[in-house]
Formats: structure tokens, C-alpha cells, sequence
């Protein structure tokens, strides 16, 4: 019995032993490849590394001879060679089908948006009448856009239209197109020849309006749009007065469509100046200025440029 229990004993632990030896194989291993990397010196591990770059014996740099590296060089040169040819050639096949005087797409871009000047720090125009440092800066932007609009550059460079008709030149795309004469003088009091300042330094501003150059565009269907202005939010009462030149604040037909920089080389956007005689002193005045015709956006509330123009006038004493 006591011989059996013995063996017993004997067969359990053989297992036991032989799982602890699995167990600690591992870690022993890994101890033992430690001691050798634990053995070799920095000098040992920089020579290995210089064989790795050059090897004499073998004539191998980075473990390839010089035939193989010629071999993957030479297949990536072909290889992105014929990428970049594929993509030239794409390109050179899009090209053919653009051209460069008129967009092939514009039926996202036909109502036209608006802007105004003078444009400096915003669209915030707050000035002291008592302080021409104030609006200065104003008058100064003022001039120098209108600069293009003299009467003798217009009479020297364009020509007199046909007031009240789109003005429709034919011929090729790529022949240069004429341009109306848009005289600053249409601006009468706002065209800074009888009155220097536009108004003011006798706080009756100027602002001046154009819609933006859409090629082949033709505003309102044949009726001119117009332009008007109100307070947008807050007492009416605050803006009391605007004149509006020329006309009656009308884009007139003759400065459409337009057809391109490349072709329309001395076109000048027609202008609409706003000349706010009577509004609220000492007072933030939110204004909305807009175009009225058909085809004529201008209830988007999220984009504030597109048929109106927002803007603040604080006119100080």
C-alpha cells in the first residue's frame, strides 16, 4: 500500500515539473538572449551597423548589390514616369475642353452679388463731421476707386452706348469685345468733382454700389434693376433720406453682359452711388441696400452679399 501510494505520488509530480520546466523555458530564453546583447559593446553594434551599410566581402550596401539597386531604381523611375505621364495626359485632355474667355458652368453663379465702397475695416462706416481724421481714409478710398471712372480716361478708352439695350457684340470668343463709358460725373454730387469729400465732411456720405462682374450675365430681362435702401432693423425713422444716382438708382442695360477680362479688357462696372443726406446722428444706423428686377435674389438669409449689402453708418458730430 504504501509502495502504491508512493507511486502514485511519484506519477502526479513528473507533470508538475514538466510544466514548471515550460514555464520557465521561455523565461530563461529570454534571459539568456539579454546576457548576449548585454555582452556586445557599442563598438560592436557600430561595426555591425557599418557592415550593414558597406559590406566589403559581399560588395552589399543596405544587404542588395549594386545590380539590385539598379534594378529597383530603374523599375520606380518607370514606374512613376508613367503616373506622371497619365496625369499630364488627363490633364492636357480636360484643358481642351475649357475655355479660357468663358466658364462652362454659371448656372450657380447667375444671381449676382453686391458691394460697396468705400470698403476699409469692415462694413462699419463710423466717422466724426468734426474730425476729418475720422473720414479721411473714406475719401482718400473714394478717389482712388474712382479713379478709373474719369471722363477722359472713359472718353479715351471707351465708347458712347445706346442707352436703355443690352449691348451684344458678336465674333469669336477670343476678340477683344468694347466697353460703354461710365463717366464719374453720372454721380453727380457723388462724384467727388463739385464736392471733394462725397459728402462727408458734411456728414451726408456717399456710398457706392456695383454688382459683381457675371460673364454673358443680363440683369433684370430687360428692364434695368434698381437699387433702394431701409433701415434693417430698428426705428424707419432713422434714415430719412437717400438720393440715388444717376437716374433713379438703375443699373443701365448698355453695361451688359459682360464678357471676360481677357476680352473686355477697359470694361468698368457701372455704379449706383447712395447719398444719405439725412440720417440719424450719433447713432448706430444698420442699412440693407438692394437690387430689385427679375431674376433678382435678394431674400437669402444666410448669404448677405447676394442682391443686398448690409451695412452700419454712425455719424458722429
Amino acid at each position: 500500500m504504501e509502495m502504491s501510494a508512493a507511486s502514485e505520488g511519484g506519477t502526479h509530480q513528473g507533470p508538475e515539473n514538466k510544466h514548471e520546466e515550460k514555464v520557465q523555458n521561455p523565461n530563461r530564453r529570454e534571459a539568456e538572449t539579454k546576457a548576449e546583447m548585454g555582452n556586445k559593446t557599442w563598438a560592436d553594434l557600430a561595426g555591425e551597423m557599418k557592415i550593414f551599410l558597406w559590406n566589403p566581402e559581399e560588395r552589399t550596401c543596405m544587404g542588395r548589390t549594386a545590380k539590385s539597386w539598379g534594378l529597383i531604381l530603374l523599375f520606380y523611375f518607370i514606374f512613376y514616369t508613367c503616373l506622371a505621364g497619365m496625369f499630364a495626359f488627363c490633364m492636357y485632355v480636360m484643358l481642351l475642353t475649357l475655355s479660357p474667355y468663358t466658364p462652362t458652368y454659371r448656372d450657380r453663379v447667375s444671381p449676382p452679388g453686391v458691394m460697396i465702397r468705400p470698403y476699409l475695416n469692415g462694413f462699419t462706416i463710423a466717422f466724426n463731421v468734426s474730425k476729418p481724421s475720422t473720414w479721411r481714409p473714406y475719401v482718400d478710398s473714394m478717389h482712388q476707386f474712382l479713379a478709373a471712372y474719369d471722363d477722359k480716361i472713359q472718353e479715351e478708352k471707351n465708347i458712347e452706348c445706346i442707352s436703355g439695350k443690352y449691348f451684344i457684340q458678336g465674333g469669336s470668343d477670343s476678340e477683344e469685345k468694347k466697353a460703354c463709358q461710365f463717366k464719374r460725373s453720372l454721380l453727380q454730387n457723388c462724384s467727388g468733382i463739385e464736392d471733394p469729400t462725397f459728402g462727408f465732411s458734411k456728414g451726408q456720405p456717399c456710398i457706392l454700389l456695383k454688382m459683381n462682374r457675371i460673364i454673358g450675365y443680363r440683369p433684370g430681362a430687360g428692364v434695368p434693376v434698381s437699387v433702394d435702401c431701409k433701415v434693417q432693423k430698428g426705428n424707419e425713422s432713422d434714415l430719412r433720406s437717400v438720393d440715388f444716382y444717376p437716374g433713379n438708382g438703375t443699373f443701365d442695360l448698355m453695361y451688359y453682359p459682360y464678357y471676360g477680362k481677357l476680352t473686355h479688357v477697359n470694361y468698368t462696372s457701372p455704379l449706383v452711388a447712395m447719398h444719405f443726406t439725412d440720417v440719424k446722428r450719433n447713432s448706430l444706423v444698420p442699412i440693407q441696400c438692394k437690387l430689385n428686377g427679375k431674376g433678382i435674389i435678394n431674400d437669402v438669409n444666410n448669404d448677405r452679399f447676394l442682391g443686398r449689402i448690409i451695412f452700419t453708418l454712425s455719424i458722429g458730430k
